[in-house]
């Protein structure tokens, strides 16, 4: 031992009338203070060994001061009855005051280089502090009530010991319990009483029993902190009361009984002691040390603190060994100023407090009136003045001519008339918050309908990030936030889009119709889409199996609750989705460490791998308990909750982990006939599974459908029910799975329910794109089309009944990176473009018009390919005509593909198509457009259609191989024809005619149909519309174009295009007979006027080529097939022939 220590003066306070119990001690690290608290709740400063008391202030409570930790900025104390733990500055001004809600049992000492310290509280729940903020960090459960808390020097540890004597290790980082077995000890019977720990030894003092009382423990137990194995403990015969480490010394411990024996010694060589006796007319309470160890103080029961002391007698050693910083004084009072009054002194003289803070007076804008805010009425204009008359104080006017069709009419965001407002949210009037009032991007959107279709809503004004919205206004489209979560959730969306590169025999899956999405969705980046095929989809299924009910847009009854239906078709979903993947015995293996394949035992379906739950129900029989045993296999877990209300008793397990566990192991009772004991008996049934065995990704349920469910979902005390991660443990014959997983949450669909409109559906989403991106968090909502970034925290939060929660998605932590997807088939077989897909049974081989592509044709990067659609109306168009007579587009006519051609656009089969399919439909066809599809009654119907007719989804399986080759399409009006097709094309892939021939400043875009008589000099669309013929006269204008570009005269072209088109109102007139000669523009007078040059439709071209001819080499010309009647084929008119 290097230093002996003496007693010497010791401190005494004598202002309280009794004395008052030293409780807690603390030397200040950086002021040369020894801080102590008092029985009656009082933190008290201590300057100098001479014991010059300065602040004095109360932690709380009317109780003792359990501990103090001094730190270099601030003091960190709570109370025994104390309703929280707190802050004070060196000079006893509150920094901080933390309240978790329930009482706290201790607290534990700062590491070094660290800002956080850990507290316990009753619940039981251990708690990382920040103790410069005083804000939780982290929230975790414990284990049971701990009372002592501890870092090791190198914070490589954490202990804890609890009331009934285990001592536990915990991680550092975020305070859970070590996994593996070594990482708790039984040390003392009855409790634990101090802890202490070097680099990798653990010191224990505790309680132990005689007789059936507790006593103290004559051991000071050692552990190994690496695999807590006990060591030689060392005895100490007078009881252990306190236990304390020198921080200077590592081995070094003081231990002290109660009658205030001290035993010094060093751990590595117990021999060597050192005893000391304090002379304490009581006993000893508390027990610290100073930081260079030159001090130990002792604080007793009749309120004395006891001093020992290292240094010389004559020597004054400051507590902390050195001056450190200036002890922070009680500030004093300003003396008042010094006034003479008189009648003609004035008031100003007095002066005024000064402050640093905001005054109370001084009230934020919340508390101000929001109706202040509002913008005043508009004003009347003034022709509705000028003709007001007066009767009886009423004052009417006619409705001016100019002002009709505005009435009660709010304008839409459309992008044309982006240049008559301002492309940002009007600027909200502050208000109050309320947890009643619905956030804006939970609202409800609505499509707008102006005089240019769907296609002029702006959407882009509700998304601007980079990930896709669902549009609404379809059949079933309530169910795009569940589409949505699949997409996101990555091993589903993995999975559905390697389903559509196989060859699937259904011709309604939802696994195919969820991948198509998935692929849009990825290749939109941001822009609007529409899942029709999905929806359509679903109504078919859903009248085939009676599972669901359809719901369509707009017509749903005001009492529909959303999230019940969602729930149910969820289940729906997913085992469609389960049956439709399988492709039993050759399901690849997905979860990791399942070993060689089986061929005894093959794999379940990819969906059930991923989401099943393949647990066993356990039956036992109250009567003879006989046992047994029952296969369960299901892909959901619906929520149960405790029957009684939620109470803060934590027993019964209202928290969503314990709700989810209990739902997931699901013990229920039953009555029937036992077959062992033959008799009515009641039964109990409950699941048994092992955690390791529960899937990667965990679909829930929640199954809230009252006010009383509900209750334990909303936030309290500013807590949310749910939490980000969740663990879960299984069971095995009936006893707790050691072993746990962590899921976290990735997905929810709520229900948001207004008072006075209809309720729907959103989803929040964890966006696995956006981890790690520039945005702030990456959780998003999906309102339909509407898309923004949201925070966890508001994602979490239920704030009032306006948010049910409905569906929830988990993903397994420690799996979700090992699943082996390596095995899934991820390219299409470009192949599909080489066969003949028919399944009409009548087909006219005579009519065929396309010639499938040779292997050697399969197009790549850059193909370029000329398409066109028709389709045909499932739907009218519904709309509201008011009293002023304007109208108002409710909703459009629903179209669907009636047929598609797809063209080659070079090589030598040039304009030749390769696809050209009438698409099949079963649903009932409003109206076949015929004049402007071609299509007629039977063409789409298997039993009478004289066309190559093919199911839908093979058509778009088609589409969807050349946009993935990366083919150019060419066509007229593309975009509206991809919508409706419900396919995303990259814009660089898209070459659109109706783009190319486009003056902006003339805001008119050309039909085909004037721009192939104005330019090519043909006449089509003269019967009846033809895609193949349509995608033809596309291809040749975009040739015609690269030639006008190559000679630079494409833009004094264009002029000209537009100026002669106004002649003929851009419509071509009607031909005199099957061929004639090129209409001549109508004429101002009998002749041209001097200098001006003669223009028309030939006149186009003749500049660029001479003559008026086509030039041969912008497109082949396509081959005539051997049949009888040439003019069957649509786009060999006689004009093509003779030209």
């Amino acid at each position: 031992m290097s230093a002996t220590y003496r007693q010497i003066s010791s401190l005494t306070y004598q202002r309280d009338v009794l004395p008052q119990p030293i409780t807690a001690l603390s030397f200040d690290p950086v002021s040369d203070i020894l801080w102590s608290g008092t029985n009656s709740g009082h933190v008290c400063a201590n300057n100098t060994p001479q014991g010059l008391r300065s602040v004095h202030y109360p932690v709380g409570g009317l109780f003792a001061v359990k501990k103090i930790v001094a730190t270099d900025t601030n003091v960190v104390a709570c109370g025994v009855t104390s309703e929280g733990i707190g802050a004070w500055s060196k000079g006893g001004v509150n920094s901080w005051y933390f309240k978790p809600g329930t009482q706290i049992t201790t607290f534990s000492n700062k590491p070094p280089n660290s800002s956080a310290i850990a507290v316990s509280t009753v619940s039981p729940e251990l708690i990382l502090l920040n103790t410069q903020t005083g804000t939780a960090v982290r929230r975790t459960p414990a284990p049971s009530i701990l009372t002592h808390l501890h870092y090791t020097a190198s914070v490589s540890y954490f202990v804890s010991g609890d009331a009934d004597g285990w001592i536990r290790l915990h991680d550092p980082r975020d305070l859970t319990s070590r996994s593996f077995s070594s990482s708790s000890v039984k040390a003392h019977i009855s409790g634990i009483q101090g802890i202490e720990t070097s680099s990798t030894l653990l010191y224990t003092i505790g309680l132990g029993m005689r007789q059936g009382r507790p006593y103290p423990d004559p051991l000071v137990k050692i552990y190994d902190l690496r695999t807590l194995k006990a060591l030689p403990p060392i005895p100490f015969a007078a009881g252990p009361a306190f236990i304390t480490r020198f921080p200077n010394r590592s081995t070094t411990l003081a231990v002290t009984s109660g009658q205030g024996l001290v035993q010094i010694l060093d751990t590595t060589n117990p021999s060597t002691n050192e005893f000391c006796q304090l002379d304490a007319q009581s006993y000893i309470s508390s027990v610290a040390v100073s930081p260079t160890a030159g001090y130990m103080a002792f604080g007793d029961s009749d309120g004395v603190i006891h001093l020992l002391s290292a240094a010389d007698e004559d020597a004054m050693v400051p507590f902390n060994g050195f001056d450190g910083k200036p002890i922070d004084w009680p500030d004093t009072a300003e003396p008042l100023p010094d006034i003479e009054w008189t009648d003609s002194t004035p008031l100003s003289s007095v002066g005024l407090p000064y402050y640093n803070t905001t005054l109370l007076s001084s009230w934020t804008r919340d508390f101000i009136p929001s109706t202040l805010h509002f913008p005043p009425p508009p004003k009347i204009p003034q022709q509705i003045l000028n003709s007001i008359k007066v009767n009886d104080s009423i004052a009417y006017a006619t409705l001016p001519k100019e002002l009709r069709g505005r009435r009660n009419k709010a304008s839409g965001r459309f992008r044309s008339g982006k240049a008559r407002h301002a492309d940002s949210e009007p600027v909200t009037p502050t208000y109050e918050y309320s947890p009643d009032t619905i956030p804006k991007c939970y609202r409800k959107v609505e499509i707008e309908y102006s005089k240019f279709g769907v296609e002029d809503f702006d959407f882009g004004f509700y998304n601007r990030t980079a990930f896709s919205g669902l549009e609404t206004h379809i059949l079933n489209s309530y169910t795009n936030p569940i589409v949505q979560v699949m997409h996101y959730t990555m091993p589903i969306r993995r999975l559905a889009k390697s389903h559509i590169t196989t060859d699937c025999p259904h011709e309604h899956c939802l696994l195919c119709e969820l991948g198509f999405v998935a692929r849009m969705l990825e290749d939109a980046h941001g822009t609007n889409c529409q899942a029709s095929n999905f929806c359509k989809t679903v109504g078919v299924l859903a009248q085939i199996h009676n599972a669901i009910e359809l719901i369509d847009y707009g017509r749903e009854s005001a009492d529909l609750t959303y999230a019940h239906m969602i729930q149910m078709f969820h289940r729906f979903l997913v085992d469609r989705l389960s049956t439709e993947g399988n492709s039993f015995p050759h399901n690849p293996t997905l979860l990791p460490d399942a070993g060689p394949a089986d061929p005894h035992s093959p794999a379940p379906a990819p969906i059930t791998q991923l989401m099943g739950i393949d647990a066993k129900n356990i039956i036992v029989c109250s009567s003879c308990h006989a046992v047994r045993e029952k296969e369960n296999m299901t892909h959901l877990i619906d929520l149960i909750y405790p029957v009684r209300k939620p109470t803060n008793d934590p027993a019964q397990e209202t928290d969503f982990a314990s709700i989810l566990r209990n739902s997931l192991l699901r013990r229920t009772t039953h009555k029937a006939t036992c077959q062992s004991c033959k008799l009515f008996a009641a039964f109990e049934s409950r699941r048994a599974i092992r955690s390791r065995d529960l899937p990667p990704v965990l679909a829930v349920n929640a199954a809230v459908h009252n006010e009383d469910t509900q209750k334990f979902w909303l936030d309290q005390r500013r807590q949310t029910f749910l939490k980000p991660t969740v663990e879960l443990r299984g069971q095995v014959d009936g006893m707790d799975d050691p072993e746990s997983v962590v899921y976290e949450l990735r997905a929810m669909v709520v229900q948001v329910v207004t008072k006075d409109a209809n309720s729907h559906l959103v989803s929040l989403v964890k966006v696995p794109e956006a981890e790690g991106a520039q945005d702030p968090e990456p959780w998003f909502i999906f309102n339909d089309f509407l898309v923004q970034n949201m925070t966890e925290d508001e994602v979490l939060s239920i704030p009032s009944a306006w948010k049910v929660p409905a569906v929830l998605y988990f993903e397994r932590v420690d799996i979700r990176q090992r699943l082996d997807f390596s095995r899934l088939p991820d390219k299409m077989d470009p192949t599909i473009l080489c066969r003949d897909t028919n399944i009409a049974i009548n087909r006219d081989p005579r009519i065929i018009k396309h010639e499938p592509l040779r292997y050697e044709e399969l197009p790549r990067p850059g193909t370029l390919i000329a398409i066109d659609a028709e389709f045909v109306k499932m739907e009218l168009e519904e709309t509201e005509y008011r009293s002023d007579g304007t109208k108002k587009v409710i909703r459009p006519a629903r179209l669907s593909l009636a047929r598609v051609s797809v063209l080659r656009g070079d090589g030598a089969k040039e304009g030749v198509p390769f696809i050209d399919d009438h698409i099949h439909t079963s649903e009932i066809v409003v109206d076949y457009l015929t004049e402007y599809s071609g299509i007629k009654l039977g063409d789409l119907n298997p039993n009478m259609s004289r066309h190559t007719l093919t199911p839908l989804k093979v058509v778009y399986k088609k589409l969807r191989l050349l946009v993935d080759s990366g083919c150019i399409f060419i066509g007229h009006g593309l975009s509206k024809d991809f919508r409706i097709i419900n396919i995303f094309v990259p814009p660089e892939q898209v070459i659109d005619t109706v783009d190319l021939y486009y003056l902006e400043n003339r805001q008119r875009r050309l039909s085909l149909r004037f721009l192939t008589w104005f330019v090519l000099k043909e006449n089509i669309q003269m019967d009846m519309h033809d895609s193949i013929e349509d995608a033809l006269s596309a291809l040749k204008l975009y040739k015609v174009h690269l030639q006008l570009e190559a000679e630079g005269t494409f833009d004094k072209k264009l002029d000209e295009l537009y100026r002669e088109g106004r002649q003929y109102n851009f419509k071509p007139p009607a031909p005199a007979g099957a061929l004639t000669s090129p209409p001549v523009p109508p004429s101002q007078g009998a002749s041209p006027m001097p200098g001006q040059v003669p223009m028309g439709r030939g006149s186009f071209l003749q500049q660029a080529f001479g003559g008026g001819q086509y030039p041969v080499n912008a497109v082949a010309t396509p081959p005539f097939y051997p049949i009888q009647d040439p003019n069957r084929h649509g786009y060999m008119h006689q004009n093509w022939r003779h030209r």
